[in-house]
């Protein structure tokens, strides 16, 4: 697999390094299930990579803090996923942050809705996990929130952005009113231009927190088609099907290396666009997503965090 091509534009108005910058800190998602067959996150990750704690529904909180304590103590930066649906009230919600802190020392939390059909109590949705305002009584420094680009039928379930916009705007209107530093992580694309339309469709909204756009990692074509239809991926994922339909690559495994090279040539030539690094889900496995994203990464590069 050779390194993506960064002098692909050559009309970029900044250097190809740039652009490149975006790759250079890139993060990656795991769940306790998937870490716990990885020896050694040190042998695949530069040190300080920023790793997500995905929080599936039925995981134990149990399972999820000792996560992050490994990977806190293997020299990462862990950020856990706190879903809305999954957290009975503020006790529970209470709870789980002391426990991150005191046990893992982590102080940052990805906020989001989850992926549970019914909320099991109070909560259905991450602005009310802010509007607690346990995380900045409790000293976390950063806070992620979900982002989509392709829109989201549970928010809006007519089609449209109308909730999703609002959402972002009072997300926005928290981070200009808290210490902790803010950022849109996206679902995964398959299309740069879906993501980058969004991006500036919404900083016109008015929106300033920096976006850590999705990518899916490389995975039988078969395995990413049901991944995106079961998370929702919107216009992007006929992407996949096309080339599904072409013979010659069904059996061949997708990599995102398109996507990849197109989010480093819109970065070249759009350095102040809110798009600023790039984010890993590593749908054929952690160890085969970390070495090909290792892979794309200049020389001088070093995955780190935002």
């Amino acid at each position: 697999m050779a390194l993506l091509n960064f002098d692909a534009h050559p009309g970029a108005r900044t250097s190809p390094e740039r652009g490149a910058d975006i790759i250079s800190g890139w993060s990656i998602e795991v769940m306790p299930r998937t870490a716990a067959k990885i020896e050694d996150f040190r042998a695949l990750l530069p040190a300080d990579t920023l790793v997500y704690v995905a929080h599936i529904a039925g995981t134990p909180i149990e399972d999820m803090v000792a996560t992050a304590r490994r990977l806190h103590e293997e020299g990462f930066a862990v950020m856990p996923h706190f879903p809305a649906r999954a957290i009975a009230d503020a006790a529970m919600l209470e709870e789980w942050i002391k426990r991150y802190r005191d046990e893992a020392e982590v102080t940052r939390a990805l906020l989001l809705g989850g992926g549970n059909a019914a909320p099991v109590g109070r909560f259905d949705s991450s602005l009310q996990l802010i509007e607690t305002g346990l995380f900045d009584r409790h000293g976390f420094t950063h806070l992620h929130v979900a982002g989509h680009p392709e829109g989201n039928r549970d928010i809006d379930q007519g089609g449209g952005t109308v909730n999703v916009d609002s959402a972002l705007a009072f997300k926005q209107d928290y981070a200009a009113r808290t210490d902790a530093q803010m950022a849109i992580v996206t679902q995964f694309a398959f299309e740069t231009a879906a993501v980058t339309a969004w991006a500036e469709r919404i900083a016109d909204l008015g929106i300033t927190m920096p976006i850590h756009a999705g990518i899916a990692g490389p995975a039988k074509l078969q395995t990413l088609i049901q991944f995106a239809l079961a998370c929702g991926v919107g216009p992007s994922v006929s992407v996949l099907q096309k080339r599904a339909r072409d013979l010659t690559k069904l059996l061949t495994p997708y990599e995102p290396t398109e996507v990849v090279a197109g989010f480093v040539d819109y970065k070249a030539r759009h350095p102040d666009s809110l798009i600023s690094q790039l984010h890993m889900f590593p749908l054929g496995g952690i160890k085969t997503a970390a070495e090909w994203m290792n892979r794309q990464t200049l020389p001088q590069a070093k995955a780190g965090f935002a």
